[in-house]
């Protein structure tokens, strides 16, 4: 997105709506911690509504998002720092149905890409998931075996239907 593009359609309406928030926040002074003991591992769609569909509340859990939900090492970072500094003793990883990075090859997105950027975007990498049932088996062991995270720490696998609301446990 240009400049432009962006300058033209400003934050205003964003900037208002924060205005009404900040008018209500009653969060001020929290601790950070996760009350509840939770951590999330999702995707970055907008269809999930992480807290609520767990029925928790700001401040109960740690929520990772990134595209397709993975375990990435940025998201091990950061349940390595959940469960040593922020009270998380449980980890759910959640990718959820009709996601997008399950939609395209590799190849499929670096073209769809670079045709709406206008810029080669051969070199990046999307990480698509070709098997979501073993992607999400291979993220699940890669946070029950990674050393800094104890065997205390339960972990589970679920997979999140956009269509439902509902978390099926696969793992």
């Amino acid at each position: 997105m240009s400049e432009n593009t962006s300058s033209t359609m400003g934050f205003d309406d964003l900037l208002a709506a924060n205005e009404t928030f900040s008018a209500r926040f009653t969060l001020g002074g929290f601790d950070g911690i996760a009350h509840r003991g939770v951590a999330v591992v999702t995707c970055m769609d907008s269809r999930i509504d992480p807290l609520g569909m767990l029925g928790l509340s700001p401040g109960d859990a740690k929520i990772f998002r990134n595209p397709g939900g993975r375990v990435t090492a940025a998201a091990l970072e950061a349940l390595v720092l959940g469960v040593h500094l922020l009270n998380v003793q449980r980890v759910l990883v959640v990718p959820h149905t009709r996601c997008a990075m399950t939609k395209y090859t590799e190849a499929e997105l670096r073209d769809v890409i670079g045709e709406k950027s206008g810029t080669d975007a051969s070199w990046q990498g999307f990480h698509v998931i070709t098997d979501q049932e073993a992607a999400l088996k291979a993220d699940v062991a890669a946070v029950r075996s990674h050393p800094l995270i104890p065997d205390t720490v339960t972990v589970g696998g679920f997979i999140y239907d956009v269509d439902t609301g509902r978390l099926d446990r696969r793992v």
